[in-house]
């Protein structure tokens, strides 16, 4: 079989929204979506909504108007044609990524010529629906299952440690498999010896180089505005739906603090519930990590051979596409062997990579995993990452290889990367290289 190859032929979002008690709180985020995916039609004129056969949505937690098919829901807000089908997908924090693979792996095996890949989340708060409703007691049993098939797993493939150059610890490994991200992410501070110091300087930096790149209007082609219904909250922080606030355009990333500095970041305690298990100290705090987020992103893709045809200027070539397992103890450092796997199959090496979009879940394992990759630090998130920006878990992957692609194009460059650690041990990488 002869593949195809594929394109990125543009890519677009919103503004990232403060999960919980942000400005995104009471918009639908399904008609969001639909807004920035009719944006994005609109500046891609000679592409048909009758050419687009495939859509898929990558979403983690599922809530209120994004249960059932969403993906389904936003095209038909968005007035695509009812003979476009539609997908979900959910692989955790790259789900978004997963869809844009999966959207070109049709496209490259002659399946399909055109789709677009989404990314929803809404974090902290849901315009309805409701929680899973499990009895405490059987979440606690299950949990006893998986703490003891861990054991099993602990000892099934030992050079499958060989990914890192520093071994993973006992203790981390002899802890439990069910363990939060945060805890995680001391794990990879503990095993490469990271400091607090190290940690937050790297925080600092992402907040001042996203606030530089929206003085130079960086982010224009990627970032559509919303307008939106402001939320009212009361007293206690909780919204009030009854509440009808102003109307405002929303077009700005709402975690990004410009002002923050090495002093603010080291008044900070670590996040509760957080244990050294090494017996050191705990160095995670908020600051050195990502927030939560509402927001959406689309990517549009076609075959190259479409593209070319319809007299489109894409503005990447998909080339390399890699999904791999870690231990869960250490997540973070799931785009290593993810990474190395997209430069088996782009038929590069990471030094040829130019640019890349490291998703900032935590401080803690961008550092190391780019160590470990030998990529330098310089030509990572140039424009500063998720820290700043915002980590919507089902959006952020199509952000990245949208914002690698756009950033490609304006420096000049030819490789980009676009990668991040998945919850519960995995990592998701995307290689692109630019038209």
């Amino acid at each position: 079989m002869k593949l195809q190859n594929v394109v990125l032929v543009d890519g677009a979002r919103s503004a990232f929204g403060r999960g919980g008690r942000g400005s995104l709180v009471a918009t639908r985020l399904d008609e969001a979506a639909a807004t920035v995916l009719r944006a994005l039609m609109e500046r891609n004129p000679k592409v048909s909504p009758f050419l687009v056969e495939d859509i898929g949505l990558g979403n983690v937690l599922g809530a209120g108007e994004l249960i059932l098919i969403g993906a389904n829901n936003v095209a038909r807000l968005a007035g695509l044609p009812a003979e476009v089908c539609s997908f979900d997908t959910n692989r955790q924090c790259g789900s978004s990524m997963e869809t844009l693979h999966r959207v070109a792996q049709s496209i490259a095996v002659g399946a399909s010529d055109c789709g677009i890949a989404l990314g929803i989340e809404r974090m902290g708060r849901s315009l309805g629906g409701g929680g899973n409703g499990a009895p405490k007691t059987r979440v606690t049993e299950f949990n006893k299952k998986l703490t003891q098939s861990n054991a099993i797993q602990r000892n099934m493939a030992p050079d499958h440690d060989k990914n890192f150059s520093v071994p993973i610890p006992d203790f981390v490994l002899d802890s439990s498999a069910i363990t939060s991200m945060t805890q995680t992410a001391q794990n990879v501070a503990e095993m490469y010896n990271l400091s607090r110091e190290e940690m937050d300087q790297f925080s600092v930096d992402s907040h001042k180089k996203v606030a530089a790149a929206y003085e130079k209007g960086i982010y224009k082609d990627e970032v559509i505005p919303l307008e939106i219904e402001q939320p009212v909250f009361d007293d206690q922080g909780a919204w009030l739906p009854d509440e009808r606030g102003k109307t405002m355009i929303f077009e700005r990333d709402e975690c990004l603090r410009p002002g923050t500095n090495m002093e603010g970041l080291a008044a900070l305690n670590p996040i509760k519930g957080i244990t050294s298990l090494g017996g050191g100290e705990v160095r995670i705090t908020a600051g050195n990590s990502c927030p939560t987020n509402d927001g959406v992103s689309a990517a549009l893709l076609m075959s190259e051979e479409m593209a070319r045809g319809l007299g489109l200027q894409p503005l990447a070539r998909i080339i390399g596409m890699g999904v791999a397992g870690v231990k869960p103890q250490v997540m973070g450092l799931g785009p290593i062997p993810a990474t190395n796997k997209a430069l088996r199959h782009a038929g590069i090496t990471a030094d040829q990579i130019d640019r890349v979009e490291f998703n900032e879940a935590f401080a803690a394992q961008v550092i190391p995993s780019c160590r470990e990759l030998g990529i330098p630090m310089d030509r990572v998130n140039v424009n500063g990452g998720s820290i700043a920006i915002g980590h919507p878990l089902g959006a952020t992957g199509a952000r990245l290889v949208s914002t690698v692609a756009h950033e490609l194009r304006r420096s000049g460059k030819k490789y980009g990367l676009a990668t991040q650690c998945i919850g519960v041990g995995m990592g998701i990488s995307t290689i692109i290289e630019a038209m």
